[in-house]
């Protein structure tokens, strides 16, 4: 298997909040949870969301209730919308297109993931350069469209597309690391003891992973595309060659110094 995309950085794939007009904070809903302390519509800024965008209790999130504030990424798709597609805009300034701007945000925002996505895989997989490399250049494209664009975009059948390019790629790399891979996609694997074990190759899509031990397992090469690490025990995983893993995942789970990351990743500050 290629480790060179291991090297994958794409800047603008970043959340860069600094360029946002604070519209996770807005458009997103939040449900009174161990994850966020209150209740808030979509649409409704939070009320922790100061006049300049910025969030009144960064620093202190965790302790005051809002950990899934911590473990949410945009994939750089708030930027985009506030600056590009809006031109500078915010919703504030600009309240006739608000709701437009919510849905937009959340459109370039799957858009976004799925470049994420398209990026790894054309450095995982050589032989699909040619489509995984069309697909990206739509993808990127679709993301430069107008508001009226964006929210017609039936950007459900474009992912199918788009998944049907990294199945392959999951299955080109996982043949070259086990001859007969484990298959647990979408399994139900909330709390299981995996403590150590050998998971190379394994395809963990959609696997319900929520407060499993995986305390030292061997995940190289495990697909993990859409996978629930909510919670889930990664102490000296490694994961430094899973693939299409996310920082929101990494975000919701739980590591240590000994768990090994892709170094496209970075080690979330509320690990030990």
């Amino acid at each position: 298997m290629s480790t060179s995309h291991q090297s994958v950085r794409r800047p603008e794939l970043r959340a860069d909040c600094a360029q946002c007009a604070g519209l996770c904070c807005v458009a997103l809903a939040l449900t009174a949870s161990a994850d966020f302390a209150i209740d808030k519509p979509a649409g409704e800024p939070c009320p922790n969301l100061k006049h300049d965008f910025r969030c009144g209790i960064h620093t202190r999130l965790r302790d005051a209730g809002f950990p899934g504030c911590t473990v949410y990424d945009c994939f750089g798709a708030g930027q985009k919308v506030t600056q590009l597609t809006f031109g500078g805009r915010d919703w504030r300034h600009a309240s006739d297109s608000g709701a437009q701007m919510f849905e937009v945000f959340a459109v370039v925002r799957l858009l976004h993931e799925l470049l994420w996505y398209l990026t790894e895989a054309l450095e995982l997989a050589p032989s699909l350069h040619g489509p995984l490399r069309r697909a990206l250049d739509d993808t990127e494209q679709l993301t430069l469209g107008s508001p009226e664009s964006l929210t017609a975009l039936d950007v459900s059948a474009h992912r199918s597309r788009i998944n049907d390019l990294l199945l392959q790629t999951s299955e080109l790399v996982r043949a070259g690391v086990s001859s007969a891979p484990m298959n647990r996609r979408g399994a139900d694997l909330i709390g299981a003891g995996l403590r150590g074990a050998d998971l190379r190759g394994a395809d963990l899509r959609s696997a319900y992973l929520i407060g499993a031990d995986l305390r030292g397992a061997d995940l190289t090469a495990a697909d993990l595309i859409g996978a629930d690490l909510r919670d889930t025990d990664l102490r000296g995983a490694h994961l430094a060659r899973s693939i299409f893993l996310t920082q929101m995942q990494i975000n919701a789970a739980r590591g240590d110094v000994a768990t090994t990351l892709p170094d496209r990743l970075i080690r979330p500050p509320h690990w030990s």
